[in-house]
């Protein structure tokens, strides 16, 4: 397998990462002195809204080189969680999944290239992204956890439930293409 296919990432990816999570952080540090200095709770509300924003970005960037650089090579599309489950089939036809699907922005295009990977390496990378999201879906909860200290839990609920629904789709995107791709696969081999 070409380990290559998980080392690509775009300047323009790097530099947005760092310029998104350099703001949201500096926006948080901003809005934690205000609400110190003025003791009003919207500047508090605001404070958590773009820490748990920062914490969302940061920890998507650490799930997926985690997940890149230490499972994939371990991911296998055969494995019984990333076969596709009778009831999804419908699930897909009903959301439509056909038609959006190709409206998803993906970060590294070149990863899912067939001119570049076979077909069995992208079904790899399909299963890692899908991974990648799953977890990230579980771990936007986790801010959850600061309601505590902090209050504001509808913040906190508010804030977790969006970050998890944007990674929804992706899951459903990479559960609905991989089988087709390992099709496409089947008969590219027994053509030859």
């Amino acid at each position: 397998m070409n380990n290559n296919i998980f080392k690509t990432k775009s300047k323009e990816n790097i530099i947005f990462s760092v310029s998104v999570n350099s703001l949201l952080l500096s926006l948080t540090a901003i809005f934690i002195s205000v609400y110190v200095i003025y003791d009003r709770v919207v500047f508090l509300s605001l404070a958590i809204t773009f820490g748990t924003m920062f914490y969302h970005f940061v920890m998507r960037l650490i799930v997926g080189y985690f997940v890149t650089k230490h499972l994939s090579p371990y991911l296998s599309p055969s494995s019984r969680w990333f076969r596709m489950k009778k009831a999804e089939k419908k699930l897909y036809k009903l959301l439509k999944v056909k038609k959006w699907k190709l409206f998803m922005p993906t970060a590294s295009p070149e990863n899912f290239s067939l001119k570049k990977h076979t077909p069995d390496e992208i079904a790899v990378t399909m299963c890692s992204s899908e991974l990648v999201h799953e977890l990230n879906i579980i771990l936007s909860f986790l801010p959850l956890l600061l309601a505590i200290p902090f209050g504001k839990i509808s913040v906190f609920i508010i804030t977790s439930t969006l970050a998890a629904l944007c990674d929804l789709p992706f899951v459903i995107m990479q559960r609905y293409n991989r089988p087709r791709l390992l099709r496409f696969a089947e008969r590219q081999n027994s053509n030859k």
